[in-house]
Protein backbone atom coordinates (compact mmCIF):
# COMPACT_ATOMS: atom_id res chain seq x y z
CA UNK A 1 0.00 0.00 0.00
CA UNK A 2 2.78 2.33 0.86
CA UNK A 3 4.36 1.82 -2.90
CA UNK A 4 0.90 2.60 -4.14
CA UNK A 5 0.63 6.06 -2.62
CA UNK A 6 4.41 6.50 -3.07
CA UNK A 7 4.51 6.36 -6.78
CA UNK A 8 0.75 7.85 -6.97
CA UNK A 9 -0.62 4.65 -8.71
CA UNK A 10 -3.34 3.88 -5.84
CA UNK A 11 -7.05 4.46 -6.98
CA UNK A 12 -9.40 5.13 -4.00
CA UNK A 13 -10.78 1.76 -4.53
CA UNK A 14 -7.74 0.06 -4.24
CA UNK A 15 -6.97 2.02 -1.34
CA UNK A 16 -10.26 1.57 0.31
CA UNK A 17 -9.61 -2.23 0.19
CA UNK A 18 -6.56 -2.12 1.46
CA UNK A 19 -7.42 -0.18 4.44
CA UNK A 20 -10.05 -1.77 4.98
CA UNK A 21 -8.39 -5.14 5.03
CA UNK A 22 -5.38 -3.58 7.45
CA UNK A 23 -8.15 -2.33 9.88
CA UNK A 24 -9.89 -5.81 9.87
CA UNK A 25 -6.38 -7.68 10.74
CA UNK A 26 -6.20 -4.76 13.60
CA UNK A 27 -9.14 -4.89 14.84
CA UNK A 28 -8.72 -8.87 14.89
CA UNK A 29 -5.22 -8.42 16.33
CA UNK A 30 -6.57 -5.85 19.40
CA UNK A 31 -9.44 -8.11 20.28
CA UNK A 32 -7.12 -11.03 20.38
CA UNK A 33 -4.68 -9.21 22.68
CA UNK A 34 -6.68 -8.24 25.22
CA UNK A 35 -8.12 -11.61 25.50
CA UNK A 36 -4.12 -13.13 25.30
CA UNK A 37 -4.55 -10.19 28.47
CA UNK A 38 -7.20 -12.48 30.12
CA UNK A 39 -5.24 -15.61 29.79
CA UNK A 40 -7.06 -16.90 27.73
CA UNK A 41 -4.58 -19.49 26.07
CA UNK A 42 -6.29 -20.12 22.30
CA UNK A 43 -6.14 -16.04 22.24
CA UNK A 44 -2.73 -17.27 22.18
CA UNK A 45 -2.58 -19.57 19.98
CA UNK A 46 -5.10 -17.94 17.48
CA UNK A 47 -2.06 -14.94 17.07
CA UNK A 48 0.06 -17.72 17.00
CA UNK A 49 -1.53 -19.16 13.79
CA UNK A 50 -2.81 -15.94 12.22
CA UNK A 51 -0.32 -13.21 13.12
CA UNK A 52 2.58 -15.28 13.86
CA UNK A 53 2.24 -17.48 10.46
CA UNK A 54 0.56 -15.48 8.06
CA UNK A 55 2.09 -11.96 9.07
CA UNK A 56 6.03 -13.00 9.08
CA UNK A 57 5.08 -14.49 5.69
CA UNK A 58 3.58 -11.28 4.22
CA UNK A 59 6.59 -9.42 5.43
CA UNK A 60 9.31 -11.93 4.05
CA UNK A 61 7.38 -12.60 0.95
CA UNK A 62 8.23 -9.85 -1.18
CA UNK A 63 11.46 -9.41 -0.24
CA UNK A 64 12.46 -13.07 -1.13
CA UNK A 65 10.65 -13.16 -4.30
CA UNK A 66 12.68 -9.88 -4.88
CA UNK A 67 16.28 -12.02 -4.56
CA UNK A 68 14.69 -14.62 -6.17
CA UNK A 69 13.97 -12.06 -8.85
CA UNK A 70 18.33 -11.97 -9.42
CA UNK A 71 18.21 -8.68 -7.51
CA UNK A 72 21.12 -8.31 -5.14
CA UNK A 73 21.29 -6.66 -1.65
CA UNK A 74 24.20 -4.58 -2.35
CA UNK A 75 23.29 -3.06 -5.41
CA UNK A 76 19.58 -2.54 -3.33
CA UNK A 77 21.14 -0.58 -0.43
CA UNK A 78 23.52 1.37 -3.02
CA UNK A 79 20.71 2.97 -5.04
CA UNK A 80 18.02 3.34 -2.48
CA UNK A 81 16.66 6.83 -0.97
CA UNK A 82 16.16 7.87 2.66
CA UNK A 83 12.35 6.92 2.23
CA UNK A 84 13.04 3.29 0.87
CA UNK A 85 15.64 2.74 3.77
CA UNK A 86 13.09 4.25 6.27
CA UNK A 87 10.75 1.39 4.82
CA UNK A 88 13.36 -1.38 4.87
CA UNK A 89 14.01 -0.51 8.43
CA UNK A 90 10.48 -0.49 9.88
CA UNK A 91 10.04 -4.07 8.06
CA UNK A 92 13.15 -5.40 9.82
CA UNK A 93 12.03 -3.77 12.81
CA UNK A 94 8.54 -5.70 12.83
CA UNK A 95 9.81 -8.65 11.40
CA UNK A 96 12.14 -8.87 14.79
CA UNK A 97 8.97 -7.67 17.27
CA UNK A 98 6.92 -10.66 15.56
CA UNK A 99 9.31 -13.16 16.30
CA UNK A 100 10.23 -11.92 19.45
CA UNK A 101 6.29 -11.93 20.82
CA UNK A 102 6.24 -15.38 19.31
CA UNK A 103 9.21 -16.46 21.56
CA UNK A 104 7.71 -14.45 24.18
CA UNK A 105 4.35 -15.85 24.00
CA UNK A 106 5.53 -19.41 24.55
CA UNK A 107 8.22 -18.40 27.16
CA UNK A 108 8.57 -20.60 30.30
CA UNK A 109 7.23 -17.46 32.12
CA UNK A 110 4.13 -17.34 29.64
CA UNK A 111 3.01 -20.40 30.21
CA UNK A 112 3.11 -20.38 33.88
CA UNK A 113 0.72 -17.20 33.72
CA UNK A 114 -1.90 -19.21 31.24
CA UNK A 115 -2.08 -22.14 33.46
CA UNK A 116 -2.56 -19.90 36.55
CA UNK A 117 -4.99 -18.23 34.93
CA UNK A 118 -7.09 -20.87 33.98
CA UNK A 119 -7.55 -21.08 37.41
CA UNK A 120 -8.23 -17.69 39.18
CA UNK A 121 -11.23 -17.87 36.60
CA UNK A 122 -12.35 -20.12 38.22
CA UNK A 123 -15.69 -19.04 40.64
CA UNK A 124 -14.35 -18.53 44.22
CA UNK A 125 -17.01 -20.57 47.14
Amino acid sequence: MADLLAKGSASLAGLAGGLGFRLAVFAAAIFLAVRLRQGRGWARVALALTLGIFGTLSLVIEPVRWLMEGNSIIEFFAGADAMTLAFTFSRVLHLVAVLGAMALMFSPGANAYFHGAGRSRRPRR
